[in-house]
């Protein structure tokens, strides 16, 4: 059934692949951005598409909310990937940080709730803040050390309230579902100072320059290939009931790699994908609350989405590379 889709955050590097998926799935979609940290060069490949319109907006503003609407002649699914990412950004400018991921969540909730339309939060693993036991799972607490101590949690304990938000909105009738990726990388990902990980390493390759590891280069992620990624949302907002039968509304879904890597054998890993152009590793520096450990228990996504992580590390390093030598 073709749906009207509205993507917030919709040229950036999740949401411009996102967009992409639903286009070809024959849906009607408004990417909503503020390009601030989007491009329209991540759309480029669907700008001429008849059933995409961009609007450059800003999810805080009621009447932006609205041109969407306007745009779609009524709408049926909100993809809320707005928000401020980027490690950096989190100490340096904490306060818009919070300012999007909250009062745009409760701008585009209550948008859809006025609408009629289901809705899916682009969550986090952050959510869990400083929580160590892994893998971790969506009954796991989220703790957060004082406020003083640093601001880094300035994404991860405003996405822990916006999904308070999103709860609250369920069991006020809303159609809603959670999805919390875990370190989507790909070919358009950012990988400037600002950026992730994977990015920053490319970027370093490209530039010849040695890839730099925050403290002892031993702490953990699930890379996760950005086609798995918009899986796992494609299916959180396409499904009507999980393939298991249950309800969907009000379930929160971890999408992530099940290979838990170190920075450092992440970085080894792009140096064996270069070959002769891999460059020296430098360890130290990082930021305050770096985490040590990120893996994801998928169970909920597996058994109600029937999603599954399918490119491996390697693999999925391997097309980020190709395609970063041939161009877009």
């Amino acid at each position: 059934m073709n749906q009207r889709v509205v993507v917030t955050g919709g040229a950036g590097f999740l949401g411009a692949a996102l967009v992409q998926r639903l286009l070809a799935e024959g849906h009607s979609v408004v990417a909503l951005d503020n390009f601030w940290r989007g491009s329209m060069e991540n759309l480029r490949s669907v700008m001429d598409h008849p059933h995409l319109t961009v609007v450059e907006g800003d999810v805080t503003v009621d009447d932006d909310l609205d041109r969407c609407a306007q745009a779609l002649g009524g709408v049926d699914l909100v993809h809320h990937l707005a928000a401020i990412n980027g490690t950096k950004w989190f100490d340096e400018a904490a306060i818009d940080v919070i300012d999007v991921n909250i009062n745009g969540t409760l701008v585009a909730l209550r948008k859809a709730q006025a609408w009629g339309a289901r809705f899916v939060l682009a969550s986090s693993p952050e959510a869990f803040g400083e929580n160590e036991s892994m893998p971790l799972r969506n009954d796991d607490e989220s703790r957060f050390p004082s406020a003083s101590t640093h601001q880094r949690f300035s994404y991860g304990a405003s996405k822990y309230l916006d999904e308070i938000a999103v709860q609250h909105a369920v069991r006020n009738g809303l159609d809603a579902r959670i999805v919390r990726p875990f370190n989507a990388y790909g070919p358009t990902m950012v990988g400037d100072e600002y950026g992730q990980v994977v990015g920053m390493f490319f970027n370093a390759v490209k530039e010849q320059r040695a890839m730099r590891l925050h403290g002892d280069g031993l702490q953990t992620r699930s890379m996760t290939y950005i086609d798995d990624t918009v899986e796992g949302f494609y299916l959180a907002g396409a499904l009507e009931r999980g393939v298991d039968g249950t309800e969907l509304a009000g379930r929160s879904f971890n999408i992530g790699s099940h290979e838990e890597v170190s920075i450092r054998y992440l970085a080894e890993s792009i140096n064996r994908t270069v070959g002769t152009m891999a460059v020296d590793m430098v360890i130290g520096g990082g930021y305050p609350g770096d985490s040590q450990r990120r893996l994801p228990d998928t169970s909920a996504a597996n058994i109600s989405l029937g999603w599954e992580p399918l490119v491996s590390l390697a693999d999925g390093l391997a097309m980020v590379w190709a395609q970063l030598q041939t161009g877009p």
